[in-house]
Parts: structure tokens; C-alpha cells; sequence
């Protein structure tokens, strides 16, 4: 149990790669379209009576049922498909799907937009780089439709013959919607992957002060637990020192050996004193707030300006949260890496509400991407030009999405302008309502002082 709550935390990899397909997952697809395509043929051939060649569609249909089989009894059909598997399977439905569509009318077949169904597949979980490449295939496989089918079956004598340019049109509208859906695919999967990787982000982040925490309470309990074996310690060697004091090699060693068990026990009672200490700012004045998230950013040639409005009512008092000392000091760190000469830390506070407000002299949030400030991995790098100080590096994406993911849970209210012209520079306004803010952090109410 010790070991395990003294163990660092790994700096984990929290972007996750594209989620791979399970082949349960492309079995089961595979085996909904021979079961789809049966049943289609058998309603054209028996309902419709239309005569279509049975026999070479119940062929493609039964290797392609023989084929899951095969796969269903050779592979664990939970085990996760690496991409060109994956598209490899995706690849051999549009084969047999052209092929079917050969032998039933080609494009003159309404259901030949079924080529939409593996690529949007691709869209959802394989690489970008994939799914390209089965969208062409389904392209290249229509287009060959286009030039080379047998007729479509039809009643009377003589058969129905769609112009070419109605088939383009088919054609065109396939190609398109492969395209425009395919890509919307993409964009809701890929928004849907970065908002998964930002909150596992954000649930190390508040992991990793949880930690801090577990150590601090076993710091204070192994002070206590060794502070008796100490003390025996102690007091067997000043013993055996007054009982060895004819002996002055003897007596040297034991000496040696008694005051370095003082100087652990004195060490143990440092920490058991901070450990007390610490407790007594489980919480905190707004004011100490602000300036413990201050605190680190002072040395980096940018002048912070802390002001605290004087109230009538009595200063806030919060509880110490690990959630809202992070959130502050990444936004914090922010306004420094972007502000030219100085930022702003304002405070107030009445009977109902308490609000910070953090802004800063640089150049501000852009326009287009104002209204989208804390989505994940939305950024913004400055150039030097931009301003001294700071990480020219800096960015607004993912840390500002787990500042105001932690403050929000906090409850508080984030929001994000730019100062009004002629002046320019950031503004931040965290807003918590007065009962939210002091209230501990299990959210139960402090009791008034």
C-alpha cells in the first residue's frame, strides 16, 4: 500500500490514437450485407419476378459468407484489426458489391450508393490516409460501372435504356456523396477522439493533485510511526554510551550512532510541524488565492498588478481546491506568455457572487476564434514580434480547455473578450457564485466564521 502511494505518476500519453475497428465489429457488417443482398435478390426473383442471374449472385454472396466464416473460426473476433486489415476487409465488400451490381444493372441499380456504406466506415476509425484510398477504389469501382454492366432487368420486351447523362448524374452524385459525407464522418469522429483525450487530460491533471495530497498525509503519518523505534534508539545508545565509556573506539561509533538518530527524529518533527501547519490553510482568503497563483509568475519581466477591491462585506474564504489554483494559474500563465509589459488581477466580491478577472496587455484573442476560447486543441502561437516575456511558444488550446473544465466543475462561470478599443489585451471574468465558492470541496457549505 505504501509502495503504491509513493510510486510517481507516469507522464501518461493522453492523445490516443485513431480507435482500431474490432473484426467482430467488420464481421458483423459483413454478414448484415450477405443477409441484405439475399434478401433483395430473393424479393426481385420472387415478388418482382424479374429475371435476374441467381446463380452468379448466390455465388459472390456464399464466398463472401465463406469467407467470414473462415475468419470468424480462424481469428478471435474481439481482437482489434490494424488499419490496412481493416481497409483490406472494407476494400473486398466494394469489390463484391461492384460485382453484384455488374451482374444487376450497374448504376442503373438504385442500390448502388450502397459504395457510401465502407467508406463512411473508414471515416469513423481508420487513418485519413485509409480512407482516401477507399474512397477512390469506390469511385474507380462506379466509374467502371458506368462503362461496363449488364442490363438491368425489366418488365415487357423491351428493355429500359437510362440516357447517359441520367447515369452521370448517378455517377456524379455518388462520387459527391462519398466525398461530403466521408468528410463529415470524419470531422464529428475526430472532434468526438480530441474532447475524450482532453478530459482524460483533465482527470490526470486533478489525479495528480489528489496524489500530492495522499502524500502529504503519508509524510505525517510515517513521522508519527517512527518517531517511537527513534526515540528507543536514542535512548539505548545513550545506554550503551555510558556503559562503554572506557572503550573510546567504541564509544565514538555509539555516539556517531546516537546522534544521527536525534537528527531523524529531529527531521520527522519538521515534517509532523508542516503537516499541522498545512492544515490550518485547508482554507483560504481569496486574497492568499490570488497571490499563491501570483506568486510564480513574478520573475518573468512581466509587472502583475494585483488589485482587491475593499467590500462591505466580509472577504470570501474557499476551501483549499486543487481544481481552482490550477484552473486560475493556467489562465495565469497564459495572459503572462502573451502580455507585452503587464497584467491585471482584479477581485471584488458582495453578499452574492465573487469575481476575478485576469487581463493583460498583448494582443488579445483573433476574432474567429473568440467565440471557440477553451474547445480542445484550439491554439494560437504568437510570433516574437508579439510581445516579450514569457513562452513565444504558448498556446490556448488544450490547457485552457482543462482551466475551464476544472473551474466550471468548481462552479464557476469562465468567460472570455478582448479589452475595448483603443485599448487591447485578453480578458478572462471568473465568476462563482458566494455559496459555491466557499463551500468545501465535497460541496458541503463551510460553517460561517
Amino acid at each position: 500500500m505504501t509502495d503504491a502511494l509513493i510510486i510517481d505518476t507516469p507522464d501518461t500519453d493522453y492523445r490516443h490514437p485513431r480507435q482500431r475497428v474490432r473484426l467482430d465489429t467488420i464481421l458483423r457488417l459483413r454478414w448484415l450485407a450477405a443477409l441484405g443482398q439475399l434478401s433483395a435478390i430473393f424479393i426481385v426473383v420472387q415478388g418482382l419476378e424479374f429475371d435476374l442471374p441467381v446463380v452468379p449472385c448466390l455465388a459472390v454472396i456464399s464466398i463472401s459468407a465463406l469467407l467470414n466464416l473462415g475468419l470468424q473460426i480462424a481469428f478471435n473476433p474481439m481482437q482489434l484489426l490494424e488499419p490496412h486489415h481493416a481497409g483490406g476487409l472494407l476494400a473486398l465488400n466494394i469489390v463484391e458489391l461492384t460485382v453484384l451490381l455488374y451482374l444487376t444493372g450497374g448504376l442503373e441499380n438504385p442500390f448502388s450508393y450502397m459504395f457510401l456504406a465502407p467508406v463512411l466506415i473508414a471515416a469513423t476509425a481508420l487513418p485519413v490516409r485509409m480512407t482516401i484510398m477507399l474512397g477512390l477504389l469506390a469511385v474507380a469501382c462506379a466509374t467502371a460501372l458506368f462503362f461496363m454492366h449488364l442490363p438491368l432487368p425489366w418488365e415487357g420486351e423491351e428493355p429500359l435504356i437510362f440516357p447517359p447523362i441520367y447515369l452521370f448524374g448517378v455517377w456524379l452524385s455518388i462520387a459527391l456523396a462519398i466525398g461530403v459525407t466521408s468528410l463529415y464522418a470524419f470531422q464529428v469522429t475526430e472532434e468526438a477522439r480530441k474532447l475524450s483525450d482532453a478530459l482524460a487530460a483533465t482527470e490526470l491533471v486533478l489525479a495528480r493533485e489528489q496524489h500530492l495530497t495522499q502524500l502529504d498525509g503519508l509524510a505525517a503519518a510515517a513521522a508519527h510511526e517512527l518517531g517511537t523505534p527513534l526515540a528507543t534508539i536514542v535512548l539505548i545508545s545513550r545506554e550503551l554510551e555510558r556503559a562503554l565509556q572506557d572503550n573510546i573506539q567504541v564509544t565514538s561509533d555509539i555516539k556517531t550512532l546516537r546522534e544521527q538518530a536525534q537528527r531523524c527524529r529531529d527531521i520527522l518533527g519538521k515534517i509532523t510541524q508542516l503537516s499541522s501547519i498545512g492544515s490550518m490553510y485547508d482554507r483560504m482568503k481569496l486574497s492568499t488565492l490570488i497571490e499563491e497563483t501570483v506568486a510564480p509568475h513574478r520573475d518573468f519581466g512581466v509587472d502583475i498588478k494585483v488589485r482587491v477591491a475593499v467590500a462591505a462585506s466580509k472577504e470570501p474564504v474557499g476551501s483549499r481546491n486543487p481544481a481552482i489554483l490550477y484552473g486560475v494559474g493556467n489562465i495565469l500563465e497564459n495572459a503572462v506568455d502573451f502580455a507585452r509589459n503587464a497584467v491585471e488581477v482584479n477581485a471584488w466580491w458582495n453578499n452574492e457572487t465573487v469575481e476575478l478577472v485576469i487581463s493583460d496587455d498583448g494582443p488579445g484573442f483573433a476574432p474567429d476564434i473568440l467565440k471557440r476560447i477553451g474547445e480542445p486543441y484550439l491554439s494560437r502561437r504568437r510570433n516574437a514580434e508579439d510581445g516579450q516575456g514569457g513562452n513565444q511558444g504558448g498556446g490556448l488550446g488544450l490547457g485552457v480547455f482543462i482551466a475551464r473544465t476544472l473551474l466550471e466543475r468548481t462552479g464557476a462561470k469562465v468567460s472570455f473578450t478582448n479589452r475595448t478599443f483603443p485599448d487591447h489585451g485578453a480578458v478572462v471574468q471568473i465568476v462563482w457564485p458566494r455559496r459555491r465558492f466557499e463551500a468545501s470541496e465535497d460541496g458541503e457549505e463551510a460553517e460561517p466564521e
